[in-house]
């Protein structure tokens, strides 16, 4: 699996990531979701330079021209709830992409919050045969609920290619992708922290993406 960590270099996606990282504006929901979903367009964007392109002719006013387009058939999925600003700056640049959801969360299965364990209840996806899936998931922290996703997708078919799209990695959640999903999986990490406490929060991170999103649940 290639790992490509996109913090290492310069660009205003570093300057998004410090902003969501404060703590201070994290206060406002708003800006928050708005720079998950501005991650995830700059992160398709550099996705799009790896896909295949075929020339298409374009009239104009004035006369015609030939212009690459996009040549894959592009599935874009993502794992609910936290995941739906970052689907969405995807989708802002894949705006013909087909889609799809699964609900895949973590649950502790001890008393002190130590151990999780992964449970998915729902998809909503067409079939991934043939077609270059990008799977955006905010947080890859065990890498549990990627890989529930990634599996429970490709029970529709055999994609052309995968891409797996997160905000901030683990070093624990990329041993967990390696040892799970195809050789020639291309993993795209906005940042990549030095590990998780004991309660499986990334460390440094920044807290809960879908609580920041959203509100706290139950």
């Amino acid at each position: 699996m290639q790992v490509i960590n996109l913090s290492e270099r310069n660009s205003c996606l570093n300057q998004y990531m410090a902003e969501i990282r404060d703590k201070n504006y994290q206060k406002n929901r708003l800006l928050f979701r708005n720079n998950i979903q501005r991650i995830g367009e700059v992160m398709a964007y550099e996705i799009s330079k790896t896909l295949n392109y075929q020339p298409k002719t374009v009239t104009t006013p004035l006369g015609t021209l030939s212009i690459p387009h996009i040549a894959d058939e592009v599935l874009l999925a993502t794992v609910l709830r936290a995941g739906l600003p970052f689907h969405e700056g995807f989708l802002h640049v894949f705006d013909h992409a087909e889609n799809g959801f699964v609900s895949a969360f973590r649950i502790y299965t001890n008393r002190e919050h130590t151990e999780v364990g992964i449970h998915t209840e729902y998809i909503a996806a067409p079939s991934v045969e043939g077609k270059t899936v990008i799977i955006a998931d905010p947080m890859l922290a065990t890498g549990g609920s990627m890989v529930a996703a990634y599996e429970a997708l490709l029970k529709t078919g055999v994609p052309a290619k995968v891409h797996i799209a997160c905000v901030i990695g683990t070093p624990e959640g990329i041993d967990m992708l390696q040892k799970n999903v195809a050789e020639d999986t291309t993993l795209w990490c906005a940042a990549i922290d030095q590990g998780m406490n004991e309660h499986k929060y990334i460390v440094p991170g920044f807290g809960d993406c879908g609580d920041l999103c959203y509100g706290e649940k139950l």
